[in-house]
């Protein structure tokens, strides 16, 4: 049996996604413990819990410890199969956190997997759901990676039911992937929603977006609105707003960035913050944005061939990523650069194929 200690490097629960994802494709037993020892509130949340179960439906796995707080799990998969499940995380827990659990798996599924998530949809510390649908998905099908996730429905904090449809097919492998050229920004694009508050916030956070990537010489810049009221069957519960920002590079990568708004902040900075996280990110002339690169780990990990990629910045999320895989799949990688800067990351995948 593997032996994860959920303290190592940045100790939070994506030490606990990666894990479930990696000994289920490879069909091993795991037993994890010091559980998000490093957060202020350690042990697993619901949309941990929720994760690891809709893993264990996949793949008939035994599991122990399953319980709110529980700092300790013993998790033995089985076969993975396909098949129809929903998920209600029951908070405003991440959806796109758990997808992030899931997705690996379905790819070495015996069958097409549908799946019902309710929960959080664009929460604070998570990847938005645009993010999943417009860059880790369209980076990860060049990989050979078939699904599609819809959005039916926003979840802000605290009520979350935000509601999303997914649907992944397996396949025989996962293709290596190179991600090393910028080469140019083509276009940026964007949506700027909200959910039961005035029209007139979407349009300041768009504007204020468009004027400070203007300043910057980005001028081809296309922001959509999308103003939700009670009534719309896609309207949050609770009011929130959101700006989501895409750079198309003639490389074939997108760069994304958001921000999230909140009682008490402007329109305008919400708009402001998310175009310099996105200026910061294309100044470094790397196609892979900080946060996607520790999303590519897992899938560079199982792939048949040798992947690179090179990121704008090295975090302690892609590090600690990158030493779960060794762990569990005894593989190297070649990390050149320091921690908060530029990096390239080589691995030669394990080739895992699905006997499909």
């Amino acid at each position: 049996m593997i032996e994860i200690s959920g303290d190592i490097l940045e100790g939070g629960g994506q030490i606990l996604r990666n894990s479930i994802s990696l000994t289920t494709v490879a069909n091993k037993s795991i037993r994890i413990f010091n559980i998000r020892a490093k957060r202020s509130k350690p042990g697993l949340r619901a949309q941990h819990i929720n994760a690891i179960k809709a893993v264990a439906k996949l793949a008939d796995a035994k599991v122990n410890g399953l319980t709110l707080g529980s700092n300790e799990i013993f998790f033995n998969p089985e076969s993975i199969k396909g098949g129809s499940f929903r998920i209600d995380i029951g908070t405003a827990g991440s959806s796109s956190l758990v997808l992030q659990a899931l997705m690996p798996v379905t790819s070495y599924s015996s069958n097409t997997v549908d799946i019902e998530i309710k929960g959080g949809t664009n929460t604070i510390n998570a990847p938005p759901i645009e993010y999943i649908q417009k860059v880790l998905l369209p980076m990860i099908s060049k990989m050979g990676f078939k699904g599609f996730v819809d959005l039916k429905r926003r979840g802000f904090y605290p009520k979350g039911q935000g509601i999303i449809n997914a649907r992944f097919e397996p396949v025989k492998k996962i293709n290596p992937i190179q991600l090393t050229e910028f080469g140019e920004v083509e276009a940026i694009n964007g949506i700027s929603h909200s959910s039961n508050l005035p029209p007139h916030i979407v349009e300041r956070m768009a504007k204020s977006a468009s004027v400070a990537l203007a300043e910057k010489g980005y001028s081809n810049v296309n922001i959509k609105t999308e103003v939700l009221r009670f009534g719309d069957p896609k309207c949050a519960l609770d009011s929130g707003c959101e700006l989501v920002l895409l750079a198309k590079l003639s490389s074939g990568s997108i760069i994304g960035t958001n921000s999230l708004g909140k009682i008490g902040k402007p329109a305008e900075k919400v708009g402001i913050e998310a175009a310099y996280n996105l200026l910061t990110q294309l100044k470094k002339s790397a196609p892979v944005d900080e946060h996607l690169a520790d999303q590519l780990i897992p899938y560079m990990s199982i792939a048949d061939g040798r992947s690179k990629i090179m990121t704008t910045e090295l975090t302690l999320h892609t590090l600690t990523c990158i030493e779960v895989s060794k762990r569990i799949l005894h593989i190297d990688f070649k990390v050149k650069g320091e921690l908060g800067e530029p990096a390239s990351i080589e691995c030669d995948g394990i080739g895992l194929k699905n006997p499909i």
